[in-house]
């Protein structure tokens, strides 16, 4: 890691100060009593922007942590939740209208919302500091003794800001935020003694990744693709596979490590990207500015790819807070779909274990919050499983928000002993959730139309039940026909086929020789003139 000079040592040393007062803060936002709580939600996606850009909607994604809202049915609770351009009404009265016994007017008047007015592609918390009017108001509407601020990601942007608010940040501090690369995860897994595919260190530059790749070959002769990703890509979007296999004959004891050498260096142009918009030439631009790593593919007839999901307090203890298979997409299964909770029985409770050592370790780094661990399981047979580490996430990925809905609108618990979730009914509930529900026969859907679709087909989470599908991103809806979902039942079928219901009424709707608005006639409020029409 790289050294800091005396200024950004006393600036890491005044935010650690800082959030050492979460110790005494954060628990009120796990509890739905009477505890007081002034909670800020700065959803900026703080990566690298041209990475960001691979996902269509991304635009929209600071939607996703409006779970968030959920947290207001503690009635002393008060939020504030800032995004780049204003969020549409619905969408918030949609999420208010999913709280149990608290009235709608009591839990919109604990909500403020802000806005930068700004849609460029820079991270949130940027344009934040970049206005220091916005940056006064939201302080001044903060109980600050009472406060604290969650992000998507830690980055120097969060940092500054909590910094200039004087407000703790429940997450990983920016300096630690390297345990959460592709190279960063390697060094904490290798440490934490849990299994992971070989693999090289970060690389910068082309010759580095011949080498590495043709030392990883030779170390695996048997070795058919490897996996070449940049360190700080996301969902998958920054993979590129590379196919050993039309090379063959120059295999490890058959051609020599020159020639190895030439061929690896000429096939890079041939990869696989996982990304549409990605290619050789663009790859090669970002490597000196976001490294890579070169790491065996791991074959396998029967393959999953489940994640854990931990938490850090700020009092140091580490909790598993969920298992789930993920659901992958892309060229080749390497891209964030969806996920499955929980994951399967015949692995669950080993990956938590490998959970809780990767989650000690990175305690003893001093990082805070979410981590989510991703794995590759091969099915070796007799119910065995291959399990290895791939990458550490410490941010709210893809499995925050699914599962913090069902926490919120349960306040239900996670059992170790079974890798279950249960409501405070006792129900044991299972969900299947996605970001990536998205056909071009959506496009146009606005908010406003999808709640109609919700009402008219009783869609909607049944809080008697605890069954139903609550949405997400509904504001990627009307330009890239895309909308997230997370359906939720008693058993694993009961969610599938919740989710099923959703997909084919909303295929329904969008069948353009078959659209009839005229049931919606008894949903929707009369047309209302203003002024200036």
């Amino acid at each position: 890691m790289a050294t800091l000079n005396i200024s950004e040592l006393e600036q890491v040393e005044k935010f650690r100060n800082l959030q050492l007062t979460l110790r005494d803060r954060w628990k009120t936002s796990e509890l739905f009593d009477n505890s007081e709580a002034d909670i800020l939600i700065i959803p900026s996606l703080s990566i690298d922007q041209g990475e960001l850009q691979k996902i269509e909607g991304c635009e929209h994604y600071e939607e996703r942590l409006l779970f968030s809202l959920i947290r207001l049915r503690n009635p002393r609770t008060r939020l504030i939740y800032v995004t780049s351009v204003p969020l549409h009404p619905s969408i918030i009265d949609y999420y208010l209208q999913l709280l149990p016994g608290i009235p709608f007017s009591h839990a919109r008047n604990r909500l403020l919302l802000l806005s930068t007015y700004d849609s460029s592609f820079k991270p949130l918390s940027q344009k934040i500091l970049e206005r220091p009017r916005l940056l006064e108001r939201i302080r001044q509407s903060l109980r600050l003794d009472k406060s604290f601020m969650i992000c998507y990601n830690s980055s120097n942007w969060e940092g500054e800001l909590s910094l200039k608010l004087g407000v703790p940040l429940y997450a990983a501090a920016p300096n630690l935020q390297n345990w959460g690369t592709k190279s960063g995860s390697r060094q904490i897994f290798k440490e934490s003694d849990i299994p992971y595919p070989d693999g090289s260190e970060k690389i910068w530059n082309h010759k580095d990744l011949t080498e590495a790749t043709v030392d990883l070959w030779e170390r695996q002769p048997t070795l058919k693709r490897v996996v070449v990703k940049l360190n700080e890509g996301i969902s998958g979007e920054g993979n590129a596979l590379l196919d050993l296999r039309p090379i063959e004959n120059l295999a490890p004891n058959i051609g020599t490590h020159a020639e190895r050498i030439a061929a690896i260096s000429d096939r890079f142009s041939t990869m696989r990207f996982q990304a549409k918009q990605e290619s050789w030439d663009s790859f090669l631009r970002k490597m000196p500015e976001l490294g890579v790593i070169a790491e065996a593919f791991v074959e396998g007839e029967i393959k999953r790819s489940p994640s854990v999901q931990g938490r850090i307090t700020p009092n140091g203890e580490v909790e598993i807070l969920s298992t789930h298979d993920q659901i992958l997409g892309g060229p080749d299964g390497q891209i964030y779909l969806g996920c499955r909770f929980p994951a399967d029985e015949r692995y669950r409770l080993q990956l938590q274990q490998l959970g809780l050592k990767v989650g000690r370790k990175l305690a003893e780094k001093g990082t805070l919050e979410r981590f989510g661990l991703d794995f590759i399981a091969v099915d070796k047979g007799n119910e065995e499983w291959d399990i290895q580490a791939i990458e550490i996430n410490l941010r709210k990925g893809g499995t925050t928000h699914p599962f913090m809905t069902l926490k919120l609108l349960t306040n239900g618990r996670y059992d170790l002993s079974t890798g279950l979730f249960y409501s405070q009914q006792g129900r044991p509930k299972y969900y299947i959730a996605t970001d990536n529900l998205q056909k071009e026969r959506y496009q146009g859907l606005l908010p406003n139309d999808l709640m109609d679709i919700i009402a008219h087909h009783e869609l909607q989470f049944d809080s008697g039940t605890e069954t139903g599908t609550v949405f997400h991103l509904m504001g990627c809806l009307s330009q890239f026909g895309k909308v997230g979902l997370t359906s939720i039942g008693d058993s694993p079928q009961q969610a599938q086929d919740i989710y099923n219901k959703v997909v084919k009424v909303l295929d329904e709707e969008t069948r353009s020789e078959n659209r009839d608005f005229s049931a919606f006639s008894d949903y929707s409020f009369p047309v209302v003139w203003d002024e200036h029409s």
